[in-house]
């Protein structure tokens, strides 16, 4: 009998699906494939659970915000609630949830010497992706989590910082009020730059000493250096009284005080984190790299400086670029389209800081500025209030959610290290430290102020110092090492601490100090028997603009007179036609800068800025009949009465108050009268 040829066996074989010698191997491939699909399902089940966890989280403490306002509760704030509701999902997580099974195995790679962000690992042939996720000190090897949703709900920290921190830093800048950030300007950049820089250089020499300490008494099992000490002082010197300046708005406190801390708190987040990269960027010449070294420090000087102005110059750019954008086009006929690009615009600043190695909180806190004074102009009324409450809402979402994520941080980071004696004296440290940006400085501030910052003040100022969002973004961001996964642990205690107790604590101190509450915020303290009365001044709000004019920084009124004639006749549709400003010679620039809108909108000489907008008639003396004005001339400036006994002003005055809006009807009281152009 002929035997078949052995292709035309082969053939049959794959014919009729005969297992050949290879059917084991294709059966473990095909049951590996099932598995990975299963991982992967399982996976992404978890990813939607962890997300639903903060969805749940931040609903709840919606509803409970909205029972603690119904029933008038100041005791305890939304971002107290949230990280107390963060606290309790996190012991449900940690101990309700049974860790599965460990799929972990340590693989000795003694060949290489430094740790690979991403690992291709050959196994069977086949190919696997890792990436890195931190180091692990010997010790705990074997107590790596375990549990699967635990380490779902654990985030990245660049999530902290380029999603979620923009919007909370945007929506400072774009809500500010102007009218009272820039009368107490002065006092607020010094409370900002050089009050946060004291705090941190005090902090971060005592918690040294601290560490000494520890070290003395064997409780410093690993390496803390000086600059991990001054760098912990720039983290912790990082305020955020969200807690206070929510109960200052609800019960309408001093708008001074307001101003201040909110100033400060604003402008204290953005040199932290300078103040920080700088200190990072700290690297002297020698062999120790933590010893102190002239060159070293005043080249991190120099870096603060360039990071700050080339931030600053980056949001500003921006804002600038937007406005031009939404002037020369006909976006405000579509307030969608509006709506988007002033969104992406606003949130790129931050991404392109950080990309270009800058800053982005500082870009987008002072992009949101820009936006607001020029863009805000241009916008459709529409989409002026759309990007307002787009970043209202976002900014309450996103400041929530990482309250509610340090509560459920203190169960699920893994890497806490907890020294008693290192928390206390961060506590007592930062306590000294902020007694030491408020006091001196307010003192040296008083020397130059007209409306002197009370003692009252300072107290509350001092008693506000709650720490809280930027804090723990800047600790959470880098947790390698021992000495900073100590830092962040203690940044997590002292915010909660400021929080509950501090936070919970400011109606009772605000009755303690007898500072006011229930003040209209357009509404000024009465003048004290030193303050000049001004000579265009009639009614409260004529009285309301000269007061801000005679306690606003000169120079940056000044800055606002060549604002309001020139720059947002450019950017915006706003303030007088270019063509009666700039020079005749330059009428073809300023037609083509100008829009229709600019003459067509009959109330563009009234300026919302005008209490900045210096003028000659600011340097007048007035006595009796007599006046006296800034170039030296004088003559008569009475007052002619009508025949319904009302007053009438003179030319001069009236072309004044029609430029500036701040015509009223009342009459005018004869007496002396001085104004003259002072520092805050």
């Amino acid at each position: 009998m002929t035997r078949p040829p052995p292709l035309l066996l082969l053939s049959l074989l794959l014919l009729l699906r005969i297992p050949g010698p290879c059917s084991g191997e294709r059966s473990s491939s095909a049951l590996e494939e099932i598995a990975t699909e299963k991982e992967a399902e399982e996976s992404h089940r978890q990813d939607s659970v962890s997300l639903l966890t903060f969805i749940l989280l931040l609903t709840l403490t919606i509803l409970t915000i909205w029972l603690f306002k119904h029933r008038r509760v100041r005791f305890l704030h939304e971002t107290g609630l949230a990280m107390i509701y963060g606290l309790i999902v996190g012991v449900i997580l940690r101990y309700g949830i049974p860790p599965t099974s460990g799929r972990d195995k340590p693989l000795s790679c003694s060949q290489e010497d430094r740790a690979y962000t991403t690992l291709l690992v050959n196994i069977s042939g086949k190919f696997f992706e890792y990436t890195l996720k931190g180091e692990i000190s010997p010790g705990k090897i074997h107590n790596v989590e375990q549990n699967d949703m635990l380490r779902k709900v654990t985030f990245d920290p660049e999530v902290f910082f380029n999603i979620l921190l923009p919007p909370i830093i945007f929506h400072a800048g774009y809500s500010l009020k102007k009218r009272h950030f820039f009368r107490n300007l002065g006092s607020i950049l010094v409370y900002a730059f050089l009050g946060t820089a004291v705090s941190c250089f005090i902090i971060g020499n005592l918690m040294y000493g601290v560490v000494k300490l520890m070290k003395l008494v064997g409780q410093l099992s690993d390496k803390f250096y000086y600059t991990d000490c001054l760098l912990f002082g720039a983290i912790i010197s990082a305020t955020d009284p969200v807690t206070v300046l929510a109960i200052f708005n609800e019960l309408h406190a001093d708008v001074d005080l307001y101003a201040l801390l909110f100033g400060e708190s604003v402008l204290n987040d953005a040199v932290a984190i300078v103040l920080s990269s700088s200190i990072v960027a700290y690297q002297p010449t020698g062999g120790n790299i933590h010893a102190f070294d002239a060159a070293a420090f005043f080249k991190s000087v120099g870096v603060f400086l360039g990071i700050f102005s080339g931030s600053f110059m980056m949001g500003v750019v921006t804002g600038v670029v937007t406005a031009l954008v939404t002037k020369f086009t006909k976006l405000h006929c579509f307030p969608l389209l509006e709506t988007a690009l002033f969104f992406l615009m606003s949130w790129s600043t931050f991404l392109l800081a950080e990309a270009c190695g800058f800053t982005g909180v500082v870009s987008v806190l002072f992009c949101g500025i820009t936006q607001a004074h020029y863009t805000y102009n241009n916008l459709s009324v529409e989409s002026r209030s759309r990007t307002k409450q787009l970043f209202e809402v976002l900014h309450f979402l996103a400041e929530n959610f990482i309250f509610s994520y340090m509560g459920l941080a203190l169960f699920t980071f893994q890497k806490h290290i907890f020294s008693p004696i290192f928390i206390i004296g961060a506590f007592i440290a930062v306590f000294l430290g902020r007694a030491a940006h408020i006091y001196p400085l307010s003192f040296f501030l008083n020397l130059g102020r007209r409306h002197k910052i009370s003692w009252n003040f300072q107290h509350m100022l001092m008693f506000s110092g709650l720490r809280g969002a930027m804090a723990f973004a800047l600790a959470i961001r880098d947790t390698a090492t021992y000495s900073h996964q100590m830092m962040f642990s203690t940044t997590l205690l002292i915010v909660f601490f400021t929080v509950w107790i501090i936070g919970g604590g400011t109606t009772p101190m605000l009755s303690w100090l007898n500072i006011r509450v229930g003040v209209d915020p357009d509404q000024d303290p009465p003048p004290t028997n030193d303050s000049f009365q001004v000579l265009q001044g009639e009614g409260p709000d004529a009285e309301r603009r000269n007061r801000t004019k005679q306690e606003s920084v000169w120079i940056f009124r000044l800055w606002y007179s060549f604002d309001h004639n020139y720059l947002k006749p450019i950017l915006t549709h706003s303030g007088p036609p270019l063509v009666t400003t700039l020079p005749s010679w330059c009428g073809l620039i300023a037609r083509c800068l100008s829009t229709p809108q600019v003459y067509e909108n009959q109330e563009q000489l009234r300026d919302e800025d005008s209490d900045f907008i210096l003028n000659d008639s600011d340097l007048t003396l007035t006595y009796g009949d007599t006046t006296i004005t800034a170039n030296g001339s004088s003559g008569s400036h009475a007052a002619v009465t009508s025949l319904d006994g009302r007053k009438t002003k003179s030319s001069s005055e009236e072309a004044l108050e029609r430029d500036l809006g701040t015509e009223a009807p009342e009459v005018m009281s004869r007496g002396t009268r001085l104004v003259f152009p002072l520092d805050a």
